[in-house]
């Protein structure tokens, strides 16, 4: 049993480290090349978790190949846009100017309650709203609407907006986020004097968050 674990936790390890490499993308946004090497390297670790008989590198080794190869195809669609049209696809409009393609609904195997769901998540309830819709190679759709559908934005209405930047969590559970201070433009020292001027320890605060203006706000964990 105890090797069990242990052969577990090593090939746990080493697949998310591998997966890493592969960078970041969620499921629903994997290319069919990335979902299937995926898929291959959850069936590969499998193994040698299930057969102790199985050696370690019957696993490593293929997921290694596995990831190498996904690098490198990734590097070449980088350099070619045909080698990545081979792989992933092209883009196509199932939407245009409010009328259907349904010549291209019918090669995508795309049915009309599938592309009103997904607009509706969008928040579009009607298809005359829609200029453009686009099915992406990754399976979801952009949706561009008709300019008379369009919400105004601050330039439109001529309104000027005050940039406060990103607003991000610098403290949390007690602990100082380096990363997230870097993008609001800040650092520790400045940070324990706010927290000194609201009479409160970095390890008594469960959320702060900060911006670039030096707006700020902490929620303290509940005793």
């Amino acid at each position: 049993m105890l090797i069990t674990i242990i052969r577990t936790v090593i090939l746990y390890v080493f697949i998310v480290f591998s997966v890493r490499l592969m960078g970041k993308r969620q499921i629903s946004e994997l290319q069919p090349s990335e979902l299937v090497i995926t898929l291959l390297i959850a069936d590969i670790a499998s193994l040698p978790m299930e057969n102790n008989d199985k050696p370690m590198l019957s696993g490593i080794i293929p997921t290694l190949i596995l990831v190498s190869m996904e690098i490198l195809v990734s590097i070449l669609m980088m350099k070619s846009s045909r080698i990545r049209r081979i792989i992933c696809g092209n883009p196509v409009v199932v939407i245009e100017n409010g009328e259907l393609k349904q010549d291209k609904m019918r090669a995508l195997r795309i049915t009309i309650e599938d592309l009103y769901v997904q607009l509706r998540q969008l928040g579009i309830f009607s298809i005359e709203d829609v200029e453009y819709c686009i099915a992406e190679t990754n399976g979801k759709l952009s949706v561009l609407q008709k300019p008379e559908k369009r919400n105004p934005s601050a330039e439109d209405m001529n309104i000027q907006i005050e940039d406060t930047g990103l607003e991000t969590v610098v403290i949390s559970d007690g602990q100082f986020l380096n990363n997230s201070m870097y993008l609001c433009s800040t650092n520790q020292k400045k940070l324990k004097r706010i927290l000194k001027k609201e009479k409160t320890r970095p390890e008594d605060v469960f959320i702060m968050t900060f911006n670039r203006n030096g707006d700020y706000k902490i929620i303290n964990k509940e005793q």
